[in-house]
Parts: C-alpha cells; structure tokens; sequence
C-alpha cells in the first residue's frame, strides 16, 4: 500500500516503523527537519518537509495516488484539515486521523463524509483509558484485550508459585476448570522467549502465558494460573488531564478514587467535573503526600502525566510506599523497556494501544481487529473467513489441517454470539470471526493470504 504519514512525533515514528518492516510504499511528512532526517537514517521512506495539511504539500507526498492517509500529528485541527484536503483534492480513499480534544469527539456528526470526510478516528488518550479500565476490572492480569466486541479477550499473566496449574501440563487446563468455562493457551514467554504451547508444555513460575477465553470465564482461568487477588478499591491517579479525568469518571462510582494533580488551575477544573473522586493538588512524587494520602492501603497508583520520567519515578516511589500494583504511562520505548523489569508493575505504551487500530486498516483481506504485542514483536489479530472449501484456505477445514505459519495458533473462533474455544478438530466455517495469535510478526504476510478468498469465490 502507498501510504502517508502526517506528522513524525512519537506515533507518526512507531506507525512508520511498523508499516515500513511490512512491503508498504511510506512517506512521512513533518516540518520538523530534525525529525525527518532521524527517521531516514532508520527508515527505508520518503521524507517530505512542510506542513501536513497544505495541498502543495500533500501532492508533493504523492496524495493524487494515496491508499491511505495517516494525520497523527499534534494538532488536531491540522490532521481535521489535511483529510478534509486530501479528499476534496486527490480523492484519497481512507483517512485516518488522530483526534483529541473531547470537545470534538463529543460531536460525531461533523466527522461524516459530508462533513469532515474522515474514515478513522483515533483518540490515543481514550484507547489508553480503556486499556487501564480493563486491566483495573482483572486484577493480576498484565494485558487484557478485547476481540468480536467484547465477547472474547486475550489475557496475559504471570504464573507465580502456588498457582493450581503451575508446574503442571497444559492439557490439564480445561480438567481444572468447572463448567462450561473453557480456555486455550495462545503463547508462553519464558524468559523473554517465546515457546509455542503443546498439551505437554509444563507451565514454569514466572512465565508470561497468553490466554484466550470468553470474557466471563476469564477470572476463572486466572486463578488456575495464580492466586486470586482481592478486587481493586482504592485507586490513585497521577496526572488529572485527559486520560486521569477520563478515568475518575468511569471509575468513581464503584471505587474510590483520588487523583493528584500537580497545576492549582487544572486540579481545580478537574474537581468541577468530577462528583466523587478527592482530587489533590499537589507533586505525585512528593513522600509526605502518598504517605498523608495512605498510600500503603492503595490497591492501584497509576501515573497518566504528560511527563514519562515523573511517571515513573512516582510509581516506583509508591510501590516502594507500599501500593500494591503500579501503573505508568511512557511514551519514549526505551523506557518501556527498562522498567518491564523494574519495580514498575506494568508500564502502558501509547503507541503500541494506538498502533493496533492503525494496523486493522492496513491488513489485507478481512481483518477486524489487530492489538500489536510485546513491544511490536507479536500480533493478535481477529480475521473473518469468508468463501468455501473451495475459494478459502481456511472455510471447511479443521485447525489441524489449516497451513498456519509456525508460531502462530487459533485461541478461539466467534460464531454469531457462540464463543468457539479452537480445539485441533474445530471446524471454521464461512463467515466465522478467527482469533489468532502470532508470536514473530514477520509471518503476517502469510496469515493474511490464508484469509484472501479465491478468484473463484462469487
């Protein structure tokens, strides 16, 4: 695909990256030289210097023969304008844009193709608040992602000792649990490898095991895996802007929630829209605070500044005060990758919530959903198999017998409202929504042909 890229900040750079490695025809435009010199130093793209929303410049991108246009640079207005630009002028068939005042979002009407012609919006501060939302509802969990609206989700956790399934086979993962709840292994990493599940893999303490179940059987899968933990009550945010407040808001009529904000202005802006969360003003680094603010007693601190060093110096602070899961949101990679390690529970990637999105409407054939894994180095995707025996490598056929590439598996398959736990005699049929797991995302290429219907298909 030929594809434009408006803006080389932090996700401009990361979806760049990620398409690039995939056979894609990219440019990047920004006004920044610096910035456009770092990533042709890295990159095999075209560089365009000027401003994303120009027309002179966009033809000079090669808008007039443009799959898609990408606009994630940071002023929403710009990226609004670009579209509207590229649609009227070069007709550009999908446009893509990152979104992030609520105060548009609120307003969908302005984005329909009369208006605003934008296929995509992106709003990265929702994604995140989402992301965190669902990892505050699994305690324990280090991921949780969504597939077929909800009805599926992939679950990541570490096994610690004293888990039930815990130096067991994994065959036995189904015998453990009651019922009709029912689960499959996608992916074990094991000291930072990836290992391909059998039945007679042994799960090992510490291991990060890749889980697909329907979303009501996941708390019963996680306490085969380790020992339950309590559910969260007492919740502290760093950091009142878009995400912190968006969180309080969902949050804080089933938990207490405090936040601490370090501007007098905005805390006071924040306490106005919120009806039951304490919000602080005050340096969410500062000992005396936590220590007032019984940070020994919270469930959850989770730091959302705008500032990644201040996240996580203050989240490492309050695991050290005593709170008993940490959270930080870094932007910068080579962050992400020192603190995995670290005190920090789980540190929360912007782009890498925002690149999965940006992915589903890159793949080839029919692909719902994508979530890009272990710092873009795995992929979950949910694909549609269309067509018949015939026309479809995949429609008629068992798991066992699908050609998949090696590390990849099939966790689950959704069948109308059905949740379909893939077993190796699971029959897929036309029209059933696919849920796979790819440990080296080089295979994609191959997943996605898997999924393209036959000339033959009608």
């Amino acid at each position: 695909m030929k594809i434009i890229i408006l803006g080389a900040g932090q996700v401009g750079t990361t979806v760049a990256h990620n398409l690039s490695n995939e056979a894609n025809d990219i440019t990047v435009v920004d006004r920044e030289h610096a910035l456009l010199r770092d990533l042709q130093d890295r990159l095999d793209i075209r560089t365009v210097h000027g401003q994303a929303s120009h027309p002179d410049v966009l033809e000079r991108s090669g808008a007039d023969d443009a799959d898609m246009i990408i606009a994630v640079t940071n002023s929403d207005e710009t990226n609004m304008v670009a579209c509207q630009a590229a649609w009227t002028l070069f007709h550009t068939p999908t446009k893509i844009a990152r979104v992030r005042a609520p105060e548009y979002l609120s307003h969908p009407a302005l984005f329909s193709q009369g208006s605003l012609p934008i296929d995509v919006l992106i709003s990265p501060e929702q994604l995140v608040t989402d992301y965190i939302l669902r990892l505050i509802q699994h305690p324990g969990a280090l991921q949780v992602l969504d597939f077929a609206g909800g009805r599926v989700r992939l679950v990541a956790v570490r096994a610690y000792y004293g888990g039930p399934l815990v130096g067991h086979e994994l065959r036995t993962l189904n015998e453990h649990l009651s019922g009709a709840a029912e689960a499959r292994v996608a992916a074990i990493y094991r000291k930072g490898a990836a290992i391909q599940p059998e039945g007679h893999t042994v799960i090992e303490p510490d291991d990060e095991v890749f889980f697909v179940a329907a979303s009501a059987n996941i708390p019963a899968v996680m306490a085969e895996l380790r020992k339950a933990e309590k559910p969260f009550r007492r919740l502290i945010f760093a950091g009142g802007g878009n995400i912190g407040r968006r969180l309080a808001s969902s949050l804080e009529n089933d938990y207490r929630v405090k936040i601490i904000e370090r501007d007098e202005q905005q805390a006071r802006k924040v306490s106005e829209d919120l009806h039951h969360t304490i919000v602080l003003q005050g340096d969410a680094a500062d000992e005396d605070l936590l220590l007032e603010e019984s940070i020994e007693d919270t469930d959850v601190f989770c730091a959302v500044t705008n500032d990644d060093e201040a996240n996580i110096l203050s989240a490492m602070l309050a695991k050290r005060l005593g709170a008993r899961k940490v959270m930080a949101l870094i932007n910068r990679a080579a962050y992400v990758d020192l603190v995995h390690s670290g005190t920090v529970d789980i540190a929360i990637s912007p782009q890498q919530a925002t690149i999965g999105t940006l992915l589903t409407h890159v793949r080839r054939g029919d692909v719902v959903m994508v979530h890009s894994l272990r710092r873009g180095a795995a992929e979950a995707i949910e694909a549609v198999a269309h067509g018949d025996k015939t026309s479809s490598k995949v429609v008629g056929r068992m798991v066992q017998d699908i050609r998949l590439p090696p590390g990849t598996s099939i966790g689950a398959v959704v069948r109308g409202e059905q949740v379909i736990i893939a077993h190796h005699d699971t029959e897929i049929e036309s029209e059933d929504h696919v849920i796979l797991f790819l440990t080296d995302k080089s295979r994609i290429n191959e997943v996605e042909r898997l999924f393209q219907v036959g000339i033959t298909f009608l």
